[in-house]
C-alpha cells in the first residue's frame, strides 16, 4: 500500500507558536511553502510582491525564534508582509489582500495583534520600536522589541534620529537591517555604497550598536542561529545586518529592473501580467511629457524625486535631462528644502511628491519655503482616494495644508489637458511658491492642445445652467457632469463651473455664480478644510451667507476610508455622480 502523501506543513500552521515544534529542517521546507503562497495569492491580488519574497526566511525565522505578540515585531513600510499575514492567522483571507473588506497591503493595528504597529510610509520601525522597549523597560510588560527596516529607508533622516536616541538610552533593542540593495526603484546616496562594503560595523557601533552580521538572509540555519543568540545574549541596543535578495525565489521577479516591487495580476508560472487596455494617458505620463516639453525651453527647470522616479514619471525626464534629474532617496523633508535651495539660486525646480508623502515634508514647505516665498513647484501625483493601498496612501489632506499658507497657488487639474495647462502655468510662474494636484490613473481622453499658462486665480465655466451652480475643485468634474446629465433629464439644468484653483480664489466667479443662483454647491477630492472651506470664508466675508443663498460644500468624510477600488472608495466618500445628484436635489428642495 502506497505511504499516504504529508500534510504540506504550512496547513499545519495555525499561528507562530506552531512554528516552534517545527525542526529546523521544517522550517526551511515552511519557508518553501510560503514563498509558493505568496507568489500564488499576489497573482491573484496583484500588490506588493519582491520585497515579501525577500524576506520569506527572514519572517519564518523571526516568528521561530521570537514570541510575538508577546515580543514585537514592527516592519517599516510593512508592504513585505504577506509571509508575516500569513503565519499569523490570516491564510485564509490572504487573497483578499488590498480588496474592500479585505486585508490591508500593509500591517494595521485594528486587523491583528500581530500587527502591533501600522506603517504604510517609510523609516518609522526604529523610533516606534524603541517606544516598545522602553515602554517594556518602564514597566516591565511585554518582551522584545524587533524593527525591520530595509536599507531603503535608511535614507530616511527619521531613522538615524531614532538610532541616535536608541544609542543613547541603551535599552535593549533589535534592529533587523533588510540589505537587499534596492529600494521601490534602485538605491542612491552615500548609504547605499556604504553598506555594500566592510565598514558598516564601525558605523552602528559609534552609534551604539552591537552590530551583528553581515549575515545572509536567506540562509535558514544562519538565520536561525544568529537570532537565538542575540535573543540570549543582547543587553543594549542591537544591529543584525542581513542581507537579502528583492524577488528571491521567483525567476520574473528576480530579472525584473524592480524586483517586482508592485504588480498587478499575473501569470503564476511566466511571471506575464495582465495588461488593461488604456483608453487614455495617465495623469503621470502627462506631467511628465509636458514637464519634458517645458525643459527643452528653458534650461533652468529641473526635477526632483524622493525615491519615486518611475512613479512620478521623472524616469522619462531623467532619459533626456540626467543633469537636471536628482533622485534624493526616501527623504520628502530634504528634497523639499533642497528644492528651495535651488529657487533660492536662480534654478525653477518641480518638486515631484505623491501627496501622501508631502506631508512628510510639511515643515520644510512652511519654513524653507512659502516663508521665504521661494518658487518651488510642488507636483502632487496621487491626490484624492488611490485605491488599493488604502488610507495611508490616500491624498487627502494637501489642499487644506497648502492653501493655508501665504503666497502660496493651489491649483487641481480637472482632466489632462488642464493638467498641461498647469505644469505650462508652474514653469512660468516665479513669484513664488505654486502647487497642482493630479490623480492616480488614466485621463479621461480629451485632447491636449499646445499648453498654453492659465491666468492665476481664474476658473471657467464648463455649461450654463439654472437655479444651482455646482463649483468643482480637481477630477471629480467628470462625475459633476455626470450627475448633471441625469438632473437636466429630470429637469434640473445646473450651471458648472471648474475652480481650478482653491488659491487665490476666483472670487469675480464665485459671487458671480452665487448671486445668480438659488443654491451654490463646491465638490473637491480632498479633506474639510480645503477648497469648500476658503469659498465658506470668502461667502461669510461678503456676507453673501446673510442673504437667501443656500450654500453647500461636499469634500472627503471625517474618516480613514479603507482600501477599496477607486470608484468604491468614492462612492463610500459620497463623491460619485449619484451622491452629487442627491445633493443638488436636496438643495433644491
Amino acid at each position: 500500500m502506497a505511504d499516504r502523501p504529508l500534510t504540506p506543513l504550512l496547513d499545519q500552521v495555525s499561528g507562530p507558536d506552531d512554528l516552534k515544534r517545527f525542526s529546523d529542517a521544517d522550517l526551511r521546507a515552511l519557508a518553501d511553502e510560503v514563498r509558493a503562497e505568496v507568489i500564488s495569492a499576489v497573482s491573484v491580488t496583484g500588490g506588493h510582491l519582491g520585497a515579501g519574497l525577500g524576506v520569506v526566511e527572514l519572517t519564518v525565522a523571526l516568528h521561530a525564534v521570537f514570541d510575538a505578540p508577546n515580543d514585537t515585531i514592527i516592519w517599516d513600510v510593512s508592504h513585505q508582509t504577506y509571509p508575516h499575514k500569513i503565519l499569523t492567522g490570516r491564510r485564509e483571507r490572504i487573497r483578499t489582500l488590498r480588496a474592500k473588506g479585505g486585508l490591508s497591503g500593509f500591517t494595521k493595528r485594528a486587523e491583528s495583534a500581530f500587527d502591533p504597529f501600522g506603517a504604510g510610509h517609510s523609516s518609522t520601525s526604529i523610533s516606534a520600536a524603541l517606544g516598545f522597549a522602553v515602554a517594556q523597560e518602564q514597566t516591565g510588560e511585554g518582551g522584545d522589541a524587533i524593527a525591520v527596516i530595509g536599507d531603503g529607508a535608511l535614507s530616511a533622516g527619521m531613522a538615524y534620529e531614532a538610532l541616535n536616541n536608541a544609542g543613547q538610552l541603551q535599552t535593549r533593542l533589535i534592529v533587523i537591517l533588510n540589505d537587499n540593495g534596492m529600494s521601490i526603484a534602485q538605491p542612491v546616496g552615500a548609504m547605499a555604497s556604504y553598506l555594500s562594503g566592510d565598514d558598516a560595523r564601525g558605523f552602528f557601533a559609534q552609534l551604539g550598536f552591537d552590530y551583528v552580521g553581515p549575515v545572509d538572509g536567506h540562509d535558514m540555519d544562519v538565520l536561525l542561529g544568529t537570532l537565538r543568540g542575540v535573543q540570549a545574549e543582547a543587553r543594549g541596543p542591537v544591529l543584525i545586518h542581513v542581507r537579502t535578495k528583492k524577488g528571491k525565489g521567483f525567476g520574473p521577479a528576480e530579472r525584473a529592473p524592480d524586483k517586482a516591487h508592485a504588480r498587478g495580476k499575473f501569470d503564476a508560472v511566466t511571471g506575464e501580467q495582465a495588461q488593461a487596455v488604456s483608453n487614455a494617458p495617465s495623469y503621470t505620463s502627462v506631467f511628465a511629457d509636458q514637464l519634458i516639453r517645458a525643459a527643452n525651453r528653458d534650461d533652468r527647470i529641473c526635477a526632483i524625486t524622493a525615491a519615486m522616479p518611475d512613479g512620478t514619471g521623472l524616469k522619462a525626464f531623467a532619459a533626456h535631462f540626467a543633469d537636471r534629474c536628482f533622485d534624493v532617496g526616501i527623504a520628502e523633508q530634504h528634497a523639499v528644502t533642497f528644492a528651495a535651495g535651488l529657487a533660492a539660486a536662480g534654478m525653477k525646480p518641480f518638486c515631484a511628491i505623491y501627496s501622501t508623502f508631502l506631508q512628510r515634508g510639511y515643515d520644510q514647505v512652511v519654513h524653507d519655503v512659502a516663508i521665504q516665498g521661494l518658487p518651488v513647484r510642488f507636483a502632487i501625483d496621487r491626490a484624492g482616494l488611490v485605491g488599493a493601498d488604502g488610507a495611508t496612501h490616500a491624498g487627502a489632506f494637501d489642499v487644506a495644508f497648502l492653501a493655508n499658507l501665504p503666497g502660496f497657488v493651489v491649483m487641481a487639474a480637472s482632466d489632462e489637458a488642464e493638467l498641461a495647462r498647469m505644469v505650462a502655468t508652474a514653469a512660468a510662474h516665479d513669484d513664488g511658491p505654486i502647487a497642482f494636484r493630479f490623480p492616480r490613473g488614466e485621463g479621461v481622453g480629451v485632447e491636449i492642445s499646445e499648453a498654453t499658462p492659465l491666468k492665476i486665480g481664474k476658473g471657467r465655466v464648463v455649461r450654463d445652467g439654472a437655479r444651482v451652480a455646482i463649483l468643482s475643485f480637481g477630477t471629480r468634474l467628470q462625475e459633476v457632469e455626470a450627475a448633471c446629465d441625469v438632473l437636466t433629464a429630470e429637469g434640473i439644468s445646473p450651471t458648472v463651473a471648474d475652480a481650478r484653483f482653491a488659491k487665490p480664489l476666483d472670487s469675480d466667479l464665485i459671487l458671480r455664480l452665487a448671486a445668480e443662483h438659488e443654491a451654490l454647491l463646491t465638490i473637491e477630492e480632498g479633506a474639510i478644510g480645503g477648497f469648500g472651506s476658503h469659498v465658506a470664508q470668502l461667502l461669510t466675508d461678503v456676507g453673501v451667507l446673510d442673504g437667501p443663498l443656500k450654500f453647500r460644500s461636499m469634500f472627503l468624510p471625517d474618516v480613514f476610508i479603507d482600501q477599496a477600488s477607486p470608484d468604491d472608495m468614492y462612492r463610500t466618500a459620497g463623491l460619485d455622480a449619484a451622491s452629487i445628484a442627491a445633493k443638488v436635489r436636496e438643495l433644491l428642495g
